[in-house]
């Protein structure tokens, strides 16, 4: 049992390594040159061996986005209040094509595929950041930066939409500033959701 249970262990640990050099590599190269063998030379393993620790290639490739989700969450959207947290990891994406371009490519490879054995990952992911964006809707009310009615599913809807079509934008020219964008979003749907009464009453 105790010799299981190392093993296991040893496992998990060789499995995050792996998935620490994968995003080095993808941030470093982009997703098309980032293959299967050259995440194993990094981590001194050959491909056959690097895979025996995922069951396949769209399991490396959720668990490697889940990975970049989990420290994008830890490291810029904590740090922040509300929407400004979105804003950080958007601003933060801009730094690291690469990975931009394996998550625009994966999700259209699995959007476009309705038995794709990673279509339900991505379904929890949408929804999970829906949720994160509605809450911060509802703190931009709190504040009164959004007005009471504002509905929450449909901004972080749009917000949602836009930042996937920018992601696109930007990997065809760098020079759009997708966190830019998405902030005059933002405050346009703030200001939006206040009725014009409302508005009369505060000028």
């Amino acid at each position: 049992m105790r010799t299981s249970r190392g093993a296991y262990a040893k496992g998990v640990l060789r499995r995050s390594e792996i998935l620490e050099a994968a995003l080095d590599v993808i941030a470093e190269n982009g997703s098309r040159g980032a293959l299967i063998g050259d995440i194993a030379r990094r981590v001194g393993l050959t491909q056959a061996g690097l895979m025996h620790h995922f069951r396949s290639r769209d399991e490396l490739f959720c668990a490697i986005i889940q990975t970049r989700d989990q420290h994008d969450e830890a490291v810029y959207a904590r740090t922040h209040v509300g929407i400004a947290g979105f804003l950080a990891v958007i601003e933060h994406n801009q730094q690291v094509p690469g990975l931009v371009q394996l998550f625009a490519e994966y999700a259209a490879e699995v959007a476009g595929d309705p038995r794709h054995p990673s279509r339900g990952f991505f379904q929890q992911r949408y929804a999970a950041l829906r949720e994160a964006l509605m809450g911060d809707v509802r703190i931009a009310q709190e504040s009164g930066q959004m007005g009471p009615d504002a509905c929450a599913p449909v901004i972080a809807e749009q917000m949602i939409v836009a930042a996937d079509g920018l992601q696109v934008q930007w990997l065809l020219d760098r020079e759009i500033d997708m966190t830019e964008r998405l902030r005059q979003l933002w405050r346009a749907l703030c200001t939006a959701s206040f009725g014009a009464e409302d508005r009369g009453a505060s000028t």
